[in-house]
């Protein structure tokens, strides 16, 4: 249901991205991208919180910096080279792009803008909260590498979402991410689902729970709909 737009960044990088819903809604969200690029699966994340929950959304094109339409596969060749090209983008290049998404959908009227992202994308999410103004909320879902800088204060209502069996996310590191947000308890929250693995909430990776996911999200719509 949704269709590829072009945005451009504030030092004039084009990058592509798939946008979903009314333009007109009061609730706007930022969909970041798992490692593996604008898969069919972050699609359809937009195409549900467009078509099922009335939020107008756009997920961009992160790798559009390095490689143009780089959409990997669910294996360990994809994964290497998400690793690889995500390497090669500067946080602040990140921010820029996250920046000039957020801009593309408050332009259209009075929306709040929320930020959700996957894996790499949940990464991301943080980093919007901490290092933007740009996000009345911020959802990250087994957001990798959030532990190192989970001393960043956010700006927004944070919920965060964590496979209790997650190989590439410790139960330190969300141990860690408890500790450092310790005093924002009332704008930082954590979920951690017993027995789901990284990537639970996609359908194209075996690490897919039904359950978790289903309640991952419940709990992220019900969060946007009450910051948003």
């Amino acid at each position: 249901m949704g269709k590829m737009i072009s945005l451009t960044a504030a030092d004039t990088h084009h990058f592509a991205a798939y946008e979903a819903g009314n333009p007109e809604s009061p609730r706007a969200v930022v969909v970041v991208q798992e490692i593996f690029g604008l898969t069919d699966h972050i699609r359809s994340v937009c195409d549900e919180l467009a078509g099922h929950h009335g939020f107008h959304v756009i997920a961009p094109a992160l790798f559009d910096r390095v490689e143009r339409d780089a959409v990997l596969p669910y294996d360990q060749h994809g994964l290497d080279k998400g690793l690889a090209l995500r390497a090669k983008i500067a946080p602040d290049d990140l921010m820029a792009d996250i920046t000039a998404t957020s801009h593309a959908l408050s332009r259209h009227g009075q929306a709040r803008v929320g930020i959700l992202g996957f894996c790499w994308g949940g990464l991301v999410a943080w980093m919007g909260a901490t290092r933007t103004r740009d996000f009345a909320a911020a959802v990250s879902w087994y957001g990798g590498g959030i532990a190192a800088i989970s001393h960043e204060k956010p700006h927004c209502p944070v919920q965060l979402h964590f496979g209790g069996e997650d190989d590439h996310i410790p139960h330190t590191d969300i141990q860690t991410i408890r500790d450092n947000t310790a005093d924002d308890r009332e704008a930082v929250e954590i979920f951690v689902y017993d027995g789901a693995g990284h990537g639970f909430g996609c359908e194209d990776r075996p690490s897919f729970d039904r359950a978790a996911r289903d309640l991952a999200h419940e709990r992220t719509v019900a969060f946007f709909k009450e910051n948003l």
